[in-house]
């Protein structure tokens, strides 16, 4: 009797148990080490994108994490950049075909006309002086030296690509840190920092600013800039815009001055995206 009753007390043990493990809600969603972007993520990674009733190219640009100027050349839109519902926009540039151009088989043979014009020979003037032909050559020797002294002192070249990750990233600005991350759909997508109107806004990390204007409803002043082909950062709210689309800018640089416009305290809204999925910028910034 006593060993059926242990039986029955086993099996209902190892029931709970199962029981138990499959109704144990998931475990926290791995971060990959190359990005620092959720497992699972919703980011966008399709190459096209149907218009939806509201949409602008600016939002469509920032929902998916691109250069609305690039979405506007691979679609072949110009100012004032209008879209309409139901419209599909590539989001990729378009594949280039191969040149179908082919060479001509007919060869160029030199001329022997006598009818053809000679070929004037160079004539050296004989009469300059030795001393005088040796200045003209110092002249020219110097201008070359001044040449090459001018042609060394250039700014170095702006980057022609992306790089493959972000080097560093800063704090965009000093202050008092009122707003923090949220994952939920109304939450906040980014942080919120305090500080006094006017004070600087910098860039948290190097790229290239691919938005810089007040079309985004909620975000005022808004500038946006590109780090890598994937991630982005927005620093909203400005008082004032220091940097125009297209310029890159390095971490640290000044880009703005801290305001209140589209909101009502002086503050700045800095968010971090990948693929235009908005990500917790805490994980990213260096700890004070």
């Amino acid at each position: 009797m006593k060993a059926t009753f242990f039986r029955y007390l086993l099996v209902y043990t190892l029931l709970t148990l199962i029981i138990g493990c499959a109704g144990r809600s998931a475990p926290a969603p791995v971060v990959l080490l190359n990005s620092q972007v959720e497992s699972g993520s919703e980011e966008y990674t399709a190459s096209t994108y149907e218009v939806r009733p509201g949409d602008t190219l600016f939002a469509v640009a920032w929902f998916t994490g691109n250069d609305y100027q690039d979405i506007a050349k691979f679609n072949n839109i110009s100012k004032p950049y209008t879209i309409f519902p139901g419209q599909k926009l590539r989001l990729t540039a378009p594949v280039s075909k191969p040149s179908t151009t082919k060479r001509s088989n007919v060869t160029t043979t030199r001329s022997t006309d006598p009818t053809s014009p000679p070929i004037a020979k160079r004539v050296i003037d004989q009469s300059k002086p030795q001393a005088y032909v040796e200045r003209e050559q110092d002249v020219k020797a110097q201008k070359n030296t001044n040449v090459k002294k001018s042609t060394s002192i250039v700014k170095k070249a702006a980057p022609k690509t992306f790089p493959d990750r972000v080097e560093k990233w800063i704090w965009p600005a000093e202050g008092k840190l009122v707003g923090t991350f949220s994952k939920a759909e109304s939450g906040n997508k980014g942080i919120d920092i305090a500080g006094a109107r006017g004070s600087n806004v910098v860039a948290a990390a190097s790229g290239k600013v691919v938005y810089s204007g007040n079309a985004l409803r909620g975000y005022g002043r808004l500038i946006i800039i590109k780090h890598t082909d994937t991630f982005l950062s927005a620093y909203a709210y400005n008082e004032t815009i220091l940097v125009k689309e297209r310029e890159w800018v390095y971490a640290g640089q000044k880009i703005a001055t801290m305001g209140s416009s589209g909101t009502d305290s002086v503050k700045l809204h800095f968010e971090v995206r990948y693929r235009g999925k908005s990500l917790n910028p805490l994980r990213y910034l260096p700890k004070k």
